[in-house]
């Protein structure tokens, strides 16, 4: 439905801009198929899927794996609460919900789980909860969009991130400049971590694309 696809965008916007790779799938089917070929770290799944429901989408996720779950519902009886969270989902939403209340749920859920964990690659250390990174334990004085980057590089630590992506991320979804501003955060975070007696090299450029935190720097 056009509403929902809507939602799901505006949710998806949310989220990158706090960090978050988000994937979108349009039905139950697609979902399993997704998580499968890639598990992710949290599911928000709508209870009203085509193909298969949401809630045997929960049940299957759950057989397989420790994956968090979000459920998504107008259904809000307390009956449709116990049997979504019976099915196995960590948390349950009413629709409409607000965009910021789903980021904390998120949140909240992820830090329960323990799957909201610092990230540390090479000698260099992202502490998300505190907002700091630091390179052989020196704290890193960065900017907060600066902190932003880094943060959404090594959410997804190898994985290239292009310009556009970490536009979205650090400076959010309603920014219209040039994204070639990442360029210019980039080159001031590597020379702090360079101060701080890192590699700059721990952020690799990904040419004509974008930018990966370099799991093997």
């Amino acid at each position: 439905m056009e509403d929902d696809e809507k939602t799901a965008q505006i949710v998806r916007s949310y989220l990158v801009h706090e960090g978050y790779a988000v994937e979108i799938v349009t039905d139950g089917l697609a979902a399993l198929r997704a998580a499968q070929k890639e598990p992710p770290d949290l599911v928000l799944l709508d209870v009203m899927l085509p193909e298969l429901d949401g809630m045997e989408v929960c049940r299957a996720l759950r057989r397989t794996g420790d994956v968090a779950i979000i459920m998504l519902t107008a259904r809000t009886t307390e009956v449709d609460k116990l049997e979504g969270l019976g099915a196995g989902a960590d948390d349950y939403v009413a629709k409409p919900f607000s965009p910021r209340e789903l980021v904390a749920r998120v949140k909240s859920v992820l830090r329960r789980s323990g799957r909201d964990a610092d990230v540390m690659v090479d000698d260099l250390s992202v502490n998300r909860k505190a907002r700091q990174v630091r390179v052989h334990g020196v704290l890193l004085a960065l900017t907060p969009t600066e902190f932003r980057v880094i943060d959404a590089l090594a959410a997804v630590p190898g994985t290239v991130l292009t310009r556009a992506d970490l536009v979205e991320r650090a400076l959010g979804f309603e920014y219209d400049g040039s994204d070639r501003t990442i360029d210019v955060h980039v080159r001031n975070i590597r020379k702090k971590i360079e101060s701080a007696g890192g590699s700059p090299l721990v952020i690799r450029t990904a040419i004509g694309s974008g930018y990966a935190l370099d799991v093997d720097a």
